[in-house]
């Protein structure tokens, strides 16, 4: 076993390898961007390096920089991750040039996959199932149309080089071929600077399964069985889970001893991933090998009880495979989702910024988390914008998407969009938990891409509830601590029901409330006509969970204050809703009029009795749910006299100064 190894990655691929590595007693060295310099990775490793620059260009993707730092720390190997270099044959070739060890396969084995059309050419050899269609190097544009005549519309159009979606096309017709063809070839041109395409029989409704392959250099090579990526959204995955539902025994070993093939007939050591494609008929066909540890390894790890990383470090090192393919077996079943920084009702569009609230779910049971982030990273637009992997084990798979579904629930995330509401209704889905499952899945079901807006407004009474809660205490007549109730300078009103106004924004909407406290956590809130009876109950305020009724219809809820915006994560949805900053002129009350817009607290008289002012200057600052609100002159005139000493407790109304208008 290795006593030092790099890590020449970053975020929670990094995180991930350092528990292994510190858990065998590794020593790690982390790489370190402009970007990433308080990163968590960068924190949890025994050395650091730092990178220049803020670019993967500039920093985790330049070769000679990697093995610089491998060199001056004195690391052993170089554990690439996944992404930036890890399927670079070059760079496994001048790491092990540098006398330094690869951990993953040898650079043969990496360029043999490293082009689709070649990759293709060689299972279709090594007589692994392929997709009908053309890999070919003549790439003349007549050539390319008349195999996709041949082949039969429709057809895919695919760059050999790339990857996550890009010079990609689903051609539905002879006719729409060349338009397509231009536009796969210039996104291709683009991204890899590549523009040689294949074409493809398109299948209309395949599912994308996975086989995870182990390798070692003594010739053993074992599948860790299957899992499911179907469900994705522009070509890449969001929701994986193993083992890939409904498939017998029969057809599971079938597709399993083919990914074995697959990797032997390149010379494969590590861990590998050949992915296909399952058709309704049963039929599978090989689309491409991943020559590195995938970001879905853990649902694997789940079901096998097994350690991949681990077992990369001893394969790396030199060591037999810790189990053969007979001493296998599935236990039980697990699903991850990918929580991304994007905003997926508006296009998956990418969101940057910081996570100024990122509260996780109980883990332990069958439910862990992959991070690389904390509350108060920010997410930067310089990397991929997957936050975190949420992992659900359980006996079986409705077992395991319950578990899933309630530790999304739990996961509290502010600062930037997220697809966690998204994640939570795909896996709460009636076609998701009856694995009705494609890679056009969402598609398929394009509601689950509506935002549930039904559940904005009991966010907003659930929220207005806690404001008005820690506004108005609530305690027994002996009072809190031995002390008399009559002692506490809070308002606090021994005969009867206490008003509370409050206003929130609701994406820019002014939602005015009336709550009228009657004691013991329960309210009567009134909005427009409409009035609500509720009852809040604190569960774990200090994690923000409030248990709640509002007119019969009961729940749970975390509700934080983050700034001004207060959180609801409420049955898997997130609303936002803003304490405006008020600024009250008072020319609502009438022509001089200084009466208290909310119930509050005077914090300072900005000017002095007798002071002149004009129309606008701030003259008086109240404190409501814990903002301050400034309370300006409606007029030029003259400030008479302050009626309100600073530091009282004043009832919305009350008259605060006497105002002269000039």
């Amino acid at each position: 076993m290795f006593s030092k190894i790099l890590i020449a990655n970053r975020g929670e691929i990094a995180c991930r390898v350092m528990r292994t590595a510190k858990r065998l007693g590794v020593k790690t060295v982390a790489v370190y961007s402009d970007a990433d310099a308080s990163a968590l990775h960068r924190l949890e490793a025994d050395e650091v390096v730092h990178l220049p620059g803020n670019l993967p260009r500039e920093t985790y993707l330049v070769m000679e920089k990697i093995l610089a730092a491998a060199k001056a720390t004195g690391a052993e190997a170089i554990h690439p991750g996944y992404g930036f270099l890890s399927e670079n044959a070059l760079f496994a070739e001048r790491v092990k040039e540098a006398g330094l060890t690869f951990i993953g396969p040898p650079a043969s084995a990496i360029a043999a996959m490293g082009s689709k059309s070649a990759a293709k050419a060689r299972m279709e050899k090594a007589g692994v199932p392929l997709v009908p269609g053309y890999h070919g190097d003549d790439q003349n544009d007549a050539v390319l149309a008349a195999a996709a005549v041949r082949i039969g519309f429709p057809v895919l159009l695919k760059a050999t080089a790339g990857g996550g979606g890009k010079g990609m096309r689903v051609v539905p017709n002879e006719a729409a071929f060349q338009d397509a063809l231009a536009a796969a070839r210039r996104e291709a041109t683009s991204s890899f600077g590549d523009a040689t395409m294949l074409v493809e029989k398109y299948l209309t409704r395949p599912r994308h399964v996975e086989v995870q392959v182990f390798c070692d250099r003594h010739g053993n090579g074992v599948y860790l069985f299957e899992r499911d990526c179907s469900i994705q959204r522009r070509h890449q995955k969001i929701v994986e889970e193993a083992p890939a539902p409904g498939l017998s025994q029969e057809l599971r070993a079938r597709m399993g001893e083919s990914a074995v093939q697959a990797a032997r007939a390149i010379g494969y050591e590590g861990a590998g991933t050949i992915e296909f494609l399952l058709d309704e008929d049963g039929s599978y066909y090989f689309m491409e090998m991943n020559t590195r540890l995938q970001v879905e390894h853990p649902v694997t790890e789940f079901i096998v009880g097994e350690d991949l990383v681990e077992w990369q470090l001893r394969v790396a090192s030199g060591e037999r495979l810790p189990k053969l393919q007979q001493e296998l077996a599935i236990h039980g079943h697990a699903i991850e989702v990918r929580l991304c920084a994007e905003d997926a009702e508006n296009g998956y569009l990418p969101s940057t910024g910081t996570l100024k609230l990122m509260r996780a779910p109980a883990l332990g049971d069958g439910v862990r988390l992959d991070t690389g982030v904390r509350e108060g990273d920010a997410v930067t637009p310089f990397y991929d914008p997957m936050i975190a992997k949420l992992i659900a084990h359980g006996a079986t798979r409705e077992e395991a998407a319950t578990k899933l579904a309630r530790a999304l629930e739990a996961f509290r995330i502010a600062g930037l969009k997220t697809n966690a509401a998204l994640l939570h209704r795909v896996v709460s889905s009636a076609p998701f938990r009856e694995a009705d499952l494609d890679t056009r899945f969402l598609e398929r079901h394009a509601e689950l891409l509506k935002v549930d807006e039904h559940l904005r407004f009991p966010a907003a009474q659930i929220a207005a509830m806690v404001l008005a809660h820690d506004q108005v205490p609530v305690r027994s007549f002996t009072g809190e601590g031995g002390r008399s109730p009559w002692d506490q300078a809070d308002g606090w009103e021994p005969a009867g029901p206490r008003l509370v106004p409050l206003m929130l924004e609701d994406k820019g909407e002014a939602k005015r409330f009336t709550l009228v406290h009657a004691g013991q956590r329960r309210y009567a809130i009134t909005f427009g006509k409409h009035t609500a009876q509720a009852h809040l109950t604190p569960i774990a305020p200090e994690e923000g969970l409030y248990g709640y009724a509002i007119d019969g219809l009961e729940g749970q809820a975390y509700v934080h204050r983050v700034d001004d915006t207060i959180h609801v994560f409420l049955r898997g949805s997130h609303t936002a809703l803003d304490l405006p900053a008020m600024r009250f002129d008072g020319k609502e009350k009438g022509a001089g009029d200084f009466k208290a817009p909310l119930h509050g607290r005077v914090v300072a008289h900005l000017v002095k009795a007798g002071a002149e002012v004009a129309e606008g200057t701030p003259v008086v600052v109240l404190e409501a749910m814990k903002m301050e609100h400034q309370i300006l002159a409606p007029h030029a005139g003259t400030v008479k006299t302050f009626l309100v000493a600073e530091g009282a407790l004043v009832e919305e109304g009350t008259l605060l100064l006497e105002f002269i208008k000039a």
